[in-house]
């Protein structure tokens, strides 16, 4: 469907947990976070109601989010699930990767249909640091797995931060070169209000584009998949590289998406803290066709663009793993 300012939407980012076992820096307190209880967070059977819904709407790709998504118990089930919904084309799926690899097959036979790889540095010391702990063996081993599988494309997505990584970006667009992957380079964005970020980290795609360009050969290409990236490949390499570039040039105008919280908020704009409590009419035995309804009234409310510039603001104080990556 529409929203008010002649967008299509066709995408919904769904969270299915707020919990994740790794703390990344940017995302998560050190100490963790106050669990939700199970009762709080959305059911499989309101997952896949909601599903329903926005495939009446024209919503075709959903991608499953966290946390980290594969924490989530029986999360192969609800994959099948998922993809089995009449209008569903595409169930995706974002995770750091270090429980992926013994997942995958049951995965890809449950119909998952592509993976994103949410990977910061190719150094241990510094995926340990980034992370709080990670093991960068277990990641990779996810990321392979998903190769051998021949999963297509597979996404790799790097937050390029000034003076913690960016010494690593022709490590990645390496990767791209030997490898089929897609590596995303993506803007440091100020999202969740954490101390972590600062103005001083940030450095533009202008400058990651600069850097490769000194070695490689950037070829513009389609867009591959749904999504804000601008995309090329690399001269005489496997893979691609994108840029994803929220703050120097928001893509507003392209978004195609919503996202769902996993205690069962949507939310049309990750900068905008206005919710439609979704969970509380299933409990109440709303219908499907009134559920789409609602959902449509939300999309129509969907904000014109972000202001993430600003900041993520005060009356906006939700973290990143609340909201689904």
């Amino acid at each position: 469907m529409l929203d008010n300012y002649g967008r299509s939407i066709s995408y919904i980012r769904m969270s299915v947990t707020d919990r994740c076992n790794l703390r990344c820096r940017y995302c998560m307190p050190e100490s963790g976070i106050k669990k939700l209880e199970h009762s709080k967070i959305l059911s499989f059977e309101d997952i896949i109601a909601i599903a329903e819904a926005v495939s009446d709407l024209g919503i075709s790709k959903i991608r499953l989010t966290g946390g980290e998504p594969l924490v989530r118990t029986k999360i192969t089930a609800l994959v099948e699930c998922l993809a089995a919904v009449k209008g569903i084309e595409e169930v995706t799926l974002t995770t750091n990767g270090t429980l992926f690899a013994r997942m995958a097959r049951a995965l890809h036979a449950g119909g998952l249909k592509r993976v994103n790889f949410s990977l910061d540095s190719l150094v241990q010391e510094k995926y340990s640091f980034i992370t709080r702990g990670g093991s960068l063996q277990d990641a990779w081993k996810g990321i392979l797995a998903a190769m051998e599988i021949g999963m297509h494309p597979v996404k790799v997505n790097v937050v390029i931060i000034k003076g913690f990584n960016d010494d690593e970006i022709l490590d990645f667009a390496e990767l791209a070169y030997k490898f089929p992957l897609q590596i995303r380079f993506i803007e440091f964005m100020p999202v969740g209000d954490l101390l972590f970020w600062d103005q001083s980290k940030v450095i533009s795609i202008r400058e990651v584009k600069s850097i490769i360009t000194k070695q490689y050969n950037l070829l513009h290409t389609a867009q591959v998949g749904n999504g804000p990236a601008e995309q090329f490949s690399l001269e005489g390499g496997q893979g691609g590289i994108g840029f994803i570039s929220p703050l120097s040039n928001h893509f507003c105008a392209k978004c195609n998406r919503i996202r769902l919280t996993a205690e069962g908020k949507l939310r049309t704009c990750l900068y905008d803290h206005h919710e439609t409590d979704l969970k509380s009419v299933l409990l109440q035995g709303i219908n499907r066709a009134e559920l789409a309804q609602m959902i449509a009234q939300a999309i129509i409310r969907k904000p014109e663009r972000h202001y993430m510039n600003g900041g993520w603001g005060a009356n906006n104080n939700r973290k990143m793993y609340q909201i689904g990556g």
